[in-house]
């Protein structure tokens, strides 16, 4: 099978997530929505966790693409982290569906899937710790981004732009920031 049916088949199981939530998603389920057999599908994911974990894998690739591109044109960790809603890209958006699949599959329980999720947050945070001297600092600027981010995820009221960017001008200010 090709990488393109891997990725048929994660696609499909983010949608089902998304649409459905992670107590009716099945292989089989995957696998129709996919267009795949249940044994192409077993050929890439011997089980549900497995799948749900190289989703959030890929997340990760998509979130370090991203962090790069934006390093790239200027932009620190800590400002990308930070982002007002209303900036976020077609693709950004994606990778918000994604994660927001992501969290609707874990609640919380132990294993393989928030192993994984805590592999790619963990990135997040060592990238932020870098950048910011003040490991205090470091840590707000994580948890307002986390904030930040549920906001959009949840779809709740913008904060005002002008506040917004106070906020992060504040948060980035001083000489904690490398």
């Amino acid at each position: 099978m090709s990488r393109d049916t891997r990725d048929r088949i994660l696609d499909a199981l983010e949608e089902l997530l998304l649409d459905e939530g992670s107590t009716k998603v099945t292989l089989e389920a995957v696998a129709a929505k996919a267009g795949v057999s249940k044994g192409g599908l077993l050929y890439h994911f011997n089980t549900k966790d497995a799948m749900i974990a190289a989703m959030v894998r890929r997340l990760g690739d998509r979130s370090d693409a991203q962090r790069a591109q934006a390093e790239q044109g200027g932009t620190t960790v800590a400002q990308w982290y930070l982002q007002p809603p209303e900036t976020i890209s077609e693709k950004e958006i994606a990778l918000f569906r994604s994660t927001l699949a992501v969290l609707r599959s874990i609640d919380g329980a132990p294993g393989e899937i928030q192993d994984a999720v805590t592999e790619v947050m963990r990135l997040w945070d060592e990238a932020i710790r870098a950048e910011i001297t003040d490991p205090v600092a470091a840590e707000i600027v994580r948890l307002v981004g986390d904030g930040i981010y549920l906001n959009a995820l949840m779809n709740l009221p913008d904060v005002e732009p002008e506040l917004h960017q106070k906020v992060v001008e504040r948060l980035l200010a001083g000489d904690q920031v490398k």
